[in-house]
């Protein structure tokens, strides 16, 4: 299964969450899952959805938030999940209960058709920090809303901010090549970190009311499953396991012990909690449309 219309300035993302990336977030659904659980629970109480809400889930991977939300919304309301990787959305359809009012889009969120004006809730879960354009992406997005519907979105702050990812890197660093130069505004998981920068894109794509609240985390690489699982998680998701990505399997076992020194300074029993922060932002779609 392809997309039927993509943004050519997307290839490059659509490209490796349908390969390495998509199969790798996959392959740990469950760990995902339970790693940013307290993301999840923050962002849905944000959205306080409600039965009869029309949803945009925008990268909504393997479907655990539409899932959450279409239950939120029965049995008068609808969610519709949209992300740019088959596989995902392939567990995504295979996870969703029968009977929920709940559809996926194998679609790029940028060029996509929505239903205009058919949404009162955009909602992501760090889903919308890849777009090459963001400014038109969030537009295109916004047609799908209504007057007034709400956006709901977290985003990674600063990644000196975000040991949790930024650590196993560095330790990877000591062994295999750096990965290129992302500029502060290309695609990718720190695109959003900048505040300016978020309200700049949101104001450009019409929404009003725009909020970004900083938060603060303690997430656990093991989820309380000892050491060995800690450094499986850092070996296996975030920029550690892109840098590491086809790199010979002798400097892999290097870094990964590297990695494991570092993340034992951090180990309390079973856990291995290191710090996180990220931008629970919010904005309102205007009454009357702006649309550009």
């Amino acid at each position: 299964m392809t997309l039927a219309v993509a943004d050519a300035h997307n290839a490059a993302e659509i490209a490796y969450w349908n390969g390495p990336g998509g199969q790798r977030w996959l392959d740990r659904q469950q760990q995902q899952d339970g790693l940013l659980a307290g993301v999840a629970e923050l962002l849905l109480e944000r959205a306080a959805a409600t039965a009869g809400d029309h949803v945009l889930d925008i990268g909504c991977g393997g479907g655990t938030t539409s899932i959450a939300l279409a239950r939120a919304v029965a049995p008068r309301g609808h969610v519709l999940g949209v992300d740019v990787s088959a596989p995902l959305l392939e567990r995504a359809r295979r996870r969703a209960p029968k009977g929920l009012a709940l559809d996926f889009a194998l679609a790029d969120a940028t060029v996509f058709p929505f239903e205009p004006g058919g949404a009162d809730l955009l909602f992501s879960r760090f889903g919308v920090m890849f777009f090459a354009d963001p400014a038109r992406s969030f537009a295109n997005i916004r047609r799908g809303l209504r007057g007034g519907a709400r956006v709901v979105v977290a985003c990674w702050r600063e990644p000196r901010e975000n040991p949790w990812l930024l650590l196993p890197l560095q330790e990877a660093y000591r062994h295999v090549p750096r990965l290129p130069e992302v500029g502060p505004e290309d695609p990718g998981p720190f695109s959003f970190a900048s505040e300016p920068r978020v309200r700049r894109i949101l104001t450009d794509a019409g929404f009003t009311a725009i909020k970004l609240e900083p938060i603060s985390l303690s997430l656990d690489l093991a989820e309380g499953r000892g050491l060995d699982a800690a450094v499986d998680a850092a070996l296996s998701v975030g920029p550690a396991s892109r840098a590491l990505d086809g790199q010979p399997p002798a400097s892999r076992a290097a870094a990964a012990v590297s990695i494991r020194v570092a993340l034992a300074r951090y180990q309390v029993g079973n856990r291995v909690p290191l710090p996180g922060a990220i931008w629970i932002v919010t904005a309102t779609n205007p009454a009357v449309s702006r649309a550009r």
